[in-house]
C-alpha cells in the first residue's frame, strides 16, 4: 500500500448487527440452510462494503460477516474438525479429529463478492498456522490424529498457501495473517496460565510457521496482524512488544500490524525496534473504548509515531477488528464513526506531509 501517504484500512471484522449474528448461529445449528443463508448475507454484506466506503477507507474487507469467527472459519472450511469440542479462552472451539483436508475455499468467495462490488483495495483475512493450532488442538481429542500441536499446525501451511494463491486470483489485493497469540506472549500471566515456559521457542515457532505460509507467493500483499486479544471491550492479555519485536524482524511479510491505541500495548517506546524493512499497521483507533476519536487525536497519535517510524511506511487502521467473533457484542454505528475519523485524520497528515 504504496500510495496514497498514510493509506487507511481495516484489520477485518465489522460489528454484527444482531440479525445477522442470529443468522449465523442459526445457520451452524442447522435452523436455516446455508444457501438461504448467503442470500441474506449477501444484502447484508452489501451494507458493510458501503459503510466503509462511506468512512473513507482506501482498504476494505467484507466485515466478516459470513464468518462465525476469524479462527474457526478454518474449521467450517478444512475437513477434520469437529464442532465445540475445545473450550479455549471461554469460548467453544472446534477441535481436529482427523487428518485435515482443504475441502472448500476458506474467504475466496468472500474476496470474489466483495471484488465485483468495490473499486477499492480489497483485503482477505485468514488465520495463521500457529493460531489455529493454539485454538483447535486438543490433548484428548487431537493426538490420534496429530501426536502433538506443532505437527497440526505444520499441516496447516500448505492449505493456507493454496488458500493465499487462490485469494491473489480471486482479486484480493492483500492477505492479512492473523497472529493474535505471538502478542499475548508478551504477558507474563498470560504464558503462565496457558502453561507457557519456552518463550523463545513459541516466537520462534509462529514467524516460521508465518514465513512457510508467505514465503515465494507473488502479486500479493502480505501482512501479519497481532493483538491482545478481547471480548466484549476487554483485553485478554498486556504489555509491551519490545520481547517479541526480534521475533517480528525474522518475519517476511511486507506489513505488520500491531494494536497502539490501546493503553495495554505499553507506549511506543518499542518502535524504537520495529523491523527497518516491513510496513508499520499503526494501530491508531482505540475499539474497545466507547469514546470516540477525534480526527486530532489519531493525528495526535501517529505524529508521536513517526519519531521511530517513517512516514512513508506507515499504514492507518484500528488496533483490531470490531468484533472477530460473532458472540462478541460491538455497536455498528460507533464503529462507522470511529472510522469516520480515522480517515479524516489521514487527510489532515496528507495535507501536512505531502
Amino acid at each position: 500500500m504504496a500510495s496514497p501517504l498514510f493509506p487507511t484500512t481495516v484489520i477485518g471484522s465489522l460489528p454484527r448487527p444482531t440479525w445477522v449474528r442470529e443468522l449465523i448461529l442459526d445457520r451452524k445449528e442447522g435452523r436455516i440452510n446455508e444457501e438461504e443463508a448467503d442470500g441474506l448475507l449477501d444484502r447484508a454484506i452489501e451494507s458493510a462494503i458501503a459503510l466503509q466506503e462511506r468512512s473513507g477507507l482506501e482498504e476494505i474487507t467484507d466485515g466478516e460477516w459470513r464468518r462465525e469467527s476469524y479462527v474457526k472459519v478454518f474449521a467450517e472450511r478444512v475437513r477434520g474438525f469437529e464442532h465445540d469440542l475445545n473450550p479455549s479462552g471461554g469460548l467453544p472451539y472446534p477441535a481436529v479429529v482427523a487428518p485435515i483436508e482443504y475441502h472448500r475455499p476458506i474467504a475466496v468467495d468472500e474476496v470474489r463478492f466483495l471484488r465485483l462490488r468495490t473499486e477499492r483495495r480489497v483485503k482477505a483475512t485468514i488465520p495463521s498456522p500457529y493460531i489455529i493450532g493454539r485454538r483447535m488442538w486438543h490433548p484428548e481429542h487431537s493426538r490420534a490424529a496429530y501426536p502433538d500441536r506443532e505437527q497440526f499446525m505444520t499441516a496447516c501451511v500448505p492449505i493456507l498457501r493454496q488458500e493465499i494463491e487462490a485469494l491473489r486470483e480471486a482479486g484480493a489485493d492483500t492477505v492479512q495473517l492473523d497472529e493474535p497469540w505471538l502478542c499475548t506472549l508478551v504477558d507474563p500471566s498470560f504464558r503462565a496460565k496457558e502453561g507457557i515456559t519456552d518463550v523463545q521457542h513459541e516466537m520462534d515457532l509462529c514467524i516460521d510457521l508465518v514465513n512457510q505460509t508467505v514465503d515465494g507467493i507473488k502479486g500479493i500483499d502480505t501482512a501479519m496482524h497481532l493483538c491482545h486479544a478481547h471480548f466484549d471491550r476487554q483485553h485478554g492479555s498486556e504489555g509491551p512488544y519490545d520481547l517479541i519485536m526480534p521475533a517480528l524482524a525474522k518475519a517476511r511479510v511486507g506489513t505488520i500490524s500491531l494494536e497502539y491505541a490501546t493503553p495495554v500495548a505499553g507506549g511506543l517506546d518499542a518502535l524504537a525496534g520495529f523491523p527497518k524493512d516491513v510496513r508499520l499497521g499503526f494501530g491508531c483507533i482505540d475499539h474497545c473504548d466507547r469514546n470516540l476519536e477525534t480526527p486530532q487525536a489519531v493525528v495526535d497519535r501517529v505524529e508521536d509515531a513517526l519519531r521511530y517510524v517513517d512516514r512513508d511506511r506507515i499504514t492507518l487502521h484500528p488496533d483490531c477488528g470490531f468484533s472477530p467473533s460473532v458472540q462478541n457484542p460491538m455497536d455498528l454505528d460507533e464503529a462507522y464513526l470511529k472510522l469516520k475519523a480515522m480517515c479524516q485524520a489521514a487527510d489532515l497528515l496528507r495535507e501536512r506531509f505531502s
